[in-house]
C-alpha cells in the first residue's frame, strides 16, 4: 500500500522520533511503500499568505507552491499523521498543510456548494499517531479536535470513507518508560 506518512515534531530526539522509527520499521516490515514527510525537515511553510487565499477556489492556480504535496497526497493509498496535541489541536504546521494542500478540486469539489464532494480516489485508510500531555478527560472536556481530524475529517475526503484508526497516547507527561515502550510496540 502506498503510505503518505506526515509527521510533525520539530525535535527529532523527542519521543515523537522513537516513535516515527517504531511505525516506519513496522510499517517497513509489512512491505508498505511508504513517503515519508516531514514538515519541519522539509521546510513547509504553514502560513496561508493573502494571494493563496485570494486564489483559494481557482482550481487552476489555488494548487501554487504545493504541487508536489499535492501529487504526494493524491498517490496516497493511506495517510499516516503522527503530531503531539499542544493546545488542545494540531501543530500549526500541520494545520497550516491541511489548509493549503487539502484544497478544493484536490480533495473535495465545491462546484456545488450545497454538495460538497470527496476528491481523493486512491485514500482507503487513515492513521492518527497522536500523543497528548493530559489525559483522555481533559482532551474530551476541550472537544478533542485532534481525534476528530482523524476520524472524521481526513477519511470523508475520500471518494470511499476510508477506514481510519487512532492511537493515542494520552498523559505523555506523566508517562514513564514502561508506557513510553508499550505505546511504541502499539504503534509498530
Amino acid at each position: 500500500m502506498k503510505v503518505l506518512y506526515l509527521y510533525c515534531h520539530p525535535v527529532p530526539e523527542s519521543f515523537h522520533g522513537a516513535i516515527r522509527v517504531g511505525a516506519l520499521t513496522g510499517l517497513a516490515e509489512a512491505g508498505h511503500d511508504v513517503d515519508f514527510c516531514d514538515l519541519y525537515a522539509e521546510n513547509f511553510d504553514p502560513v496561508m499568505r493573502v494571494e493563496q487565499r485570494r486564489c483559494y477556489h481557482d482550481l487552476s492556480t489555488n494548487q501554487f507552491g504545493v504541487e508536489s504535496y499535492v501529487t504526494r497526497l493524491r498517490v496516497a493509498e493511506a495517510i499516516i499523521v503522527q503530531f503531539p496535541v499542544w493546545c488542545f489541536g494540531a501543530p500549526a504546521m500541520l494545520k497550516g498543510f491541511f489548509d493549503k494542500v487539502f484544497l478544493p478540486g484536490v480533495s473535495f469539489d465545491m462546484s456545488d456548494v450545497t454538495q460538497i464532494k470527496p476528491l481523493l480516489a486512491n485514500l482507503k485508510r487513515v492513521a492518527g499517531i497522536v500523543t497528548y500531555g493530559r489525559g483522555r478527560w481533559s482532551a474530551l472536556a476541550m472537544g478533542d479536535a485532534p481525534r476528530k481530524l482523524v476520524t472524521r475529517y481526513l477519511p470523508h475526503c475520500a471518494i470511499v470513507t476510508a477506514r481510519a484508526q487512532f492511537l493515542p497516547l494520552y498523559g505523555m507527561n506523566r508517562a514513564d518508560e514502561t508506557k513510553r515502550k508499550a505505546f511504541v510496540a502499539t504503534v509498530r
